[in-house]
C-alpha cells in the first residue's frame, strides 16, 4: 500500500489486491482495475469508477516498457471520421458561447469564482478544438475544487473531533476574470494542439481500432514507448493532486496545473522533468522544473483522453444549437472491446481499502510517537 498526503489535504492510495489496482482518492471516489480480456495477444482491463454513489466502466490496455507495466486509455467507440474532421477543422464563422444558460452554464457556479484568477475562457471559438481546450480545462478545475472543498471538510471534521461538523472550506470569490489570468493564452495555445493531435491521432485509430491503447509500438522489441513518453507530446494538464520537490522544497500539483515534459528518457526511479507552465497561487511556481513518474504523467495523458472523448460526446449532443455549427455525421464505430457493465462491488473494495489505509496511518502516528522505528 503507497499513501500520499497532498500538501492542501486529501489523501491518495495505491495498492494492488488479489489481482486488482485500486485506488482511492479523498473519501469517497476511487477506481478498481482487473483483468478483462485478451484480444489478438492483447491483454484488456476493465476499470471502474466510484463516486458519491455513481459507477462508471472503461476499458485499459496493458503494455510494458523497460521491463515496467503501463496502461492506456482505451475508447470504447470512435466516431466517423467526418465528424473529427469537423472537430479538428476550422469553422466557416467563430462561435460565441457565454458561461451562463444556454453555454457552459459555469456564471454562478463556485468552481468558477473560486479560479476567476487563473482560468478564463477564450471570447469566441474559431473551432472545436478551442471550446474542447476550455472543456477540458473546466472540467479539471471543476475536479480540483470538489478535492479541495473535501480536503477542507476532511480537516474540520477532524479538528472538531469527529462530530460530523464537516464545515470548513474556502469561501468563493465572485469571478473577475476581466484582468490577466494565470493561465495564459501561450499555454492554453499548446493545450488546444494537444487537442488537435489527439482528434488526428483518433481519426487515425477509428480506420484501425484495433491498433490503438495508448503506447507506441517500440523499434527492434516488444516494448512500448508510453504516450506519455511521445516526443511529439508535451504538453500535459495535470488530472490529481501530486506531491513533488522544487528547489529542494516540496510543493503541490494539482488538478488544472499544466506542466511540459523536458527529458524523454526516465532515470533510475521512473521519472522524468518537467517544467510547471501554469499554476495554481498556492501551487507550484511557474517556471519551476521538477521530477515527474512516468507513471503519473500517463495517467495524465490517459485521462486527457477519456475527457476529450466526454467532451467529444457532449459536442456531438449539442451540435447544431446554440449558434454551434451543425456537425456532418456523428455516428459511431464500436471499438474492438466494449466497456463492461461496472463493477458494483468497487465501493465495498474502495471504502476497505479507506479503513486500511486509516489503520496503517494510526499506527505510523503512535509508532512515531512512540520513538519506534528503532
Amino acid at each position: 500500500m503507497h499513501i500520499d498526503r497532498g500538501l492542501h489535504g486529501g489523501r491518495r492510495v495505491v495498492s494492488e489486491r488479489n489481482g486488482a489496482r485500486v485506488v482511492t482518492y479523498g473519501r469517497h471516489g476511487g477506481y478498481v482495475q482487473r483483468a478483462y480480456v485478451t484480444r489478438g495477444g492483447r491483454s484488456y482491463y476493465s476499470r471502474t469508477y466510484y463516486d458519491h454513489g455513481h459507477y462508471r466502466s472503461v476499458v485499459y490496455r496493458s503494455y510494458s516498457y523497460g521491463g515496467r507495466p503501463y496502461y492506456g486509455y482505451y475508447p470504447g467507440y470512435y466516431y466517423h471520421p467526418a465528424f473529427y474532421g469537423w472537430a479538428y477543422n476550422p469553422w466557416a464563422t467563430p462561435v460565441a458561447w457565454g458561461i451562463g444558460v444556454g453555454g457552459w452554464g459555469w456564471g454562478g457556479s463556485p468552481w468558477y469564482g473560486y479560479y476567476g484568477g487563473y482560468f478564463a475562457p477564450y471570447p469566441v471559438y474559431p473551432s472545436a478544438a478551442f471550446w474542447l481546450t476550455d472543456y477540458l480545462i473546466s472540467s479539471s478545475l471543476q475536479a480540483a475544487y470538489e478535492a479541495r472543498q473535501e480536503a477542507n471538510a476532511e480537516e474540520a471534521q477532524a479538528s472538531a473531533g469527529g462530530n460530523g461538523d464537516g464545515g470548513g472550506g474556502d469561501a468563493a470569490p465572485a469571478a473577475n476574470n476581466s484582468g490577466p489570468v494565470a493561465l495564459t493564452p501561450e499555454v492554453k495555445q499548446a493545450i488546444a494542439e494537444e487537442v488537435k493531435a489527439q482528434l488526428a491521432a483518433e481519426k487515425a485509430e477509428a480506420a484501425q481500432p484495433t491498433s490503438s491503447g495508448g503506447g507506441q509500438q517500440a523499434a527492434g522489441g516488444g516494448d512500448q514507448v508510453p504516450a506519455a513518453l511521445d516526443p511529439a507530446r508535451r504538453t500535459f494538464v495535470v488530472s490529481s493532486n501530486l506531491t513533488v520537490v522544487a528547489d529542494g522544497d516540496e510543493c503541490s500539483l494539482t488538478p488544472g496545473d499544466v506542466i511540459t515534459r523536458l527529458t524523454d528518457t526516465p532515470d533510475e526511479d521512473q521519472n522524468v522533468n518537467v517544467s510547471v507552465s501554469a499554476s495554481k497561487k498556492t501551487d507550484c511556481a511557474a517556471g519551476k522544473q521538477v521530477a515527474v513518474a512516468v507513471d503519473d504523467l500517463q495517467e495524465m495523458h490517459n485521462h486527457f483522453q477519456e475527457q476529450l472523448d466526454n467532451g467529444m460526446k457532449t459536442l456531438a449532443s449539442k451540435q447544431g444549437t446554440g449558434g454551434l455549427p451543425k456537425a456532418p455525421d456523428t455516428g459511431t464505430t464500436q471499438g474492438e472491446v466494449a466497456p463492461p457493465p461496472p463493477d458494483t462491488s468497487a465501493s465495498k473494495t474502495l471504502d476497505e481499502q479507506q479503513k486500511q489505509a486509516d489503520q496503517t496511518e494510526s499506527e505510523v502516528e503512535k509508532e512515531a510517537a512512540g520513538g519506534g522505528g528503532q
